[in-house]
């Protein structure tokens, strides 16, 4: 049963959430002004080469764009009541728009790419706009991260990075569950979904899939994708615009992606899918409820660039074996971008061989491991790019 603090702190939390997405367009259009303030800091002559390049012009481009990307994000947030209380909300502003406000420590964990560490701790405190909270930077990284994840999940542009992963673990669960009249009796589970596209593709098969996600910079853009997009490609938002590096030409800086590429509406009559908020461990713990207990209830777990969020990785596994039917079959695909390394969090970080060696003293059989190499949202139009070697297996739930 959560407790009043706890539920405040998580409206407190959720609210942060909806003011760095109405936030963006202000802290995008900043951040291109600082390169005009630059332009006007170099030799006229020097101003005047960019000019004709079209450097400058570029800049006005980019204003327009943030503008369009705004558009898109402010429909995320348009109605947050269909998520939180209305009064609790109220609450929550008001103490957001305190004399505290503006002063926040977030940590920020991504699988996008990052030349350095995966885990950082943003500190930032507002000196204008006295009486309103501002995000902070790490939020607002999040924010930029979301719309690459509608390009990773939901765009034409991003099925290689989708056949990459999510393919080979459709492909593993269709193996183990070839009869498809007895799809719909099939649990499967995603656990880290994200704007859960994997969870829709599984549930199109046939089977009863549900996510889980914890993060409300996810919760919030796969609501709207899953229930209010009304048409394909809808949206045309510019995900690359906010850093110049490593750009190969304007055009490809500049490109829009246009999303959804199938209709999240358009899954067959009678399918069984949805979406779950929370901590992994925490709803899937066990519970004295027989009702709501998890226990044996799941035939498949599907685990993609996932595990590495734990804080213990022995309580993931255990949770995963415990929540699998007998029988039943855990396939993963992902890194080990251990997200709380070197953090004020407890973290404990292990080696490829080492998960696979837990897993089998906790009860698993694994078999057909491979290595995938893909990146996660990224660009494959830029000069710099990731590529994660991305284990891959299938691994059944044994007793005893």
């Amino acid at each position: 049963m959560q407790s009043e603090d706890d539920r405040h702190d998580e409206v407190v939390h959720f609210l942060k959430v909806v003011h760095a997405f109405r936030q963006y367009e202000a802290y995008a259009i900043s951040a291109n002004t600082r390169r005009r303030r630059d332009f006007f800091k170099i030799p006229p002559e020097d101003g005047a080469l960019l000019e004709k390049v079209g450097w400058k012009s570029r800049l006005d481009k980019v204003d327009d764009l943030i503008h369009e990307n705004a558009k898109v994000l402010n429909q995320l947030v348009a109605n947050p009541t269909i998520f939180m209380d209305e009064n609790e909300l109220a609450v929550a502003e008001k103490e957001l728009n305190g004399p505290s406000h503006g002063h926040s420590n977030n940590h920020h964990h991504d699988h996008g790419n990052r030349s350095n560490h995966r885990h950082s701790t943003s500190h930032s405190h507002s000196h204008n706009a006295p009486g309103r909270y501002q995000a902070s930077s790490s939020d607002m990284e999040k924010v930029r991260s979301t719309l690459k994840q509608f390009v990773r999940d939901w765009s034409a542009e991003g099925r290689a990075e989708r056949d990459a992963c999510y393919k080979p673990m459709i492909d593993a669960l269709l193996r183990r569950f070839p009869d498809e009249e007895n799809r719909p009796q099939r649990r499967v589970l995603i656990p880290g979904a994200g704007l859960a596209r994997l969870g829709w593709e599984i549930a199109y098969l046939g089977f009863e899939s549900r996510c889980n996600e914890f993060s409300h910079f996810m919760l919030l853009p796969s609501y709207y994708v899953l229930n209010e997009i009304k048409s394909l490609n809808q949206h045309t938002i510019y995900p690359f615009i906010h850093s110049f590096s490593n750009a190969t030409d304007s055009e490809s800086l500049l490109r829009g992606i246009r999303f959804p590429d199938v209709l999240p509406s358009s899954l067959p009559p009678g399918s069984n899918f949805s979406m779950v908020a929370g901590d992994f461990e925490d709803i899937f713990a066990p519970k004295s409820d027989p009702e709501e207990d998890e226990t044996g209830q799941w035939d498949a777990v599907l685990t993609c660039f996932f595990i590495d969020t734990a804080k213990n990785i022995v309580n993931y596994l255990r949770t995963i074996h415990r929540i699998l039917a007998p029988g039943g079959v855990w396939v993963n695909c992902g890194p080990l971008l251990w997200h709380f390394e070197n953090s004020d969090e407890v973290s404990i970080e292990v080696s490829l061989e080492e998960v696979k060696s837990l897993a089998t003293e906790i009860g698993f059989v694994i078999s057909d491991e491979t290595t995938i190499e893909t990146s996660y949202v990224g660009d494959d139009r830029s000069m710099l790019g990731y590529v994660y070697r991305a284990a891959f297996w299938t691994a059944t739930k044994v007793e005893g």
